[in-house]
């Protein structure tokens, strides 16, 4: 008998991290993993160190699709992956997050007939106004093995109507992979590799609420620049967002460096240095929480309340983060901190048995 093919999709940055505990923990007999890159991300600083440092096989198959609006790159994404699914027809297709190579792969997936396993289910900002949000919306509700990594997130797919045979508790596989590598971050070789003293703070700006609006991202700089009067900051700058920033002056303040984005290696080794991080993105909520940083997110929401409930993060406006950044400077880092429940580096584990499970 042919072994049974489990079929993971990924595309992103964020999703790389999450799909290699998932992988490692399924190399088994009887099971056959083959890997798509979408090519949702594509160049060297945002996918393939990725593969090379979490020591990820090599995909089995390229879409190559590359940027482009979400519905372009959403429908080249499935175009590419029905072709191939009506292929190789998996006994399961695997999607992590809530990026559009998640979305295009369970709407493809699903009208095949071919069941699909989401990592990271039932998360919601309640923000429609964010696209995150649509594709975590659409991807829960066709999904058939919904891996959620907190209890929040449980009860939001319940309180939707998903049958509760099909959700499971299992933590957070990007946890995994941040534990399995603690060893590896260099905080000193990061410090010297970027001329940065003791204390500094990291920031990461790619939302589109905080970097696609001209006037907004006038107000963004202003905020940014309040915080390198501070200390100085050290900005990994995703290709989002990126010539808006640079046109309202980014780069004028003397004390905040802008750099090219990092490796998983060097930038987890940045953010456990840092005195605090400024972020909009969502892994790095997570990354903060476990490494004990205090997080302020420039967001109105988070789909990952976890991370305040449980972590270092809180939520601030662009008005406030000036003066936000002035008191957690002032109170320092903690020297003990909350970490969420099963965020305990087996979640993978957990993950790859319940998929062993059903596919017996």
């Amino acid at each position: 008998m042919s072994a049974a093919v489990v079929l993971h999709v990924a595309g992103a940055r964020p999703n790389f991290p999450k799909a290699a505990p998932v992988i490692r923990a399924l190399d088994r007999p009887g099971l056959r993993q083959l890997l798509v890159h979408t090519g949702q991300h594509y160049d060297e600083r945002m996918s393939a160190v990725f593969f090379r440092q979490l020591r990820l096989p090599e995909p089995d198959i390229n879409l190559g699709v590359g940027s482009g609006s979400h519905a372009c790159q959403t429908a080249g994404i499935m175009a590419g992956l029905d072709e191939l699914m009506t292929a190789t027809r998996p006994a399961l297709t695997v999607v992590y997050g809530d990026v559009n190579s998640a979305l295009a792969a369970a709407l493809v997936a699903t009208k095949l007939g071919i069941p699909v396993a989401h990592v990271e289910a039932g998360l919601r900002s309640f923000d429609r106004s964010m696209p995150e949000e649509i594709n975590r919306i659409v991807v829960d509700h066709l999904s058939d093995l919904l891996l959620a990594t907190s209890a929040d997130a449980v009860a939001h797919l319940g309180n939707e109507g998903i049958a509760a045979d099909k959700i499971h508790f299992v933590g957070n596989p990007m946890i995994d992979t941040l534990l399995d590598n603690l060893d590896r971050f260099d905080v000193a070789g990061i410090r010297a590799a970027l001329s940065l003293p003791d204390r500094y703070i990291v920031a990461t700006l790619h939302r589109p609420a905080n970097v696609d609006d001209p006037a907004g991202v006038i107000d963004l700089v202003k905020a940014m620049h309040a915080v390198a009067d501070q200390l100085p900051v050290v900005l990994p700058l995703h290709p989002r967002g990126r010539h808006h920033l640079e046109n309202a002056g980014l780069h004028s303040h003397r004390a905040l460096r802008v750099v090219e984005p990092l490796g998983y290696i060097e930038f987890v080794s940045l953010v456990r240095g840092a005195a605090v991080v400024v972020t909009d993105s969502g892994g790095v909520q997570e990354e903060a929480t476990m490494l004990g940083v205090p997080c302020l997110t420039l967001r109105p929401n988070t789909e990952r309340p976890v991370t305040i409930t449980h972590g270092t993060n809180r939520l601030v406006t662009r008005a406030a983060l000036a003066e936000a950044v002035a008191t957690t400077l002032d109170a320092g880092r903690p020297a003990t901190w909350r970490t969420p429940p099963l965020w305990d580096g087996k979640a993978g584990e957990r993950i790859a048995e319940i998929i062993a499970g059903v596919l017996r």
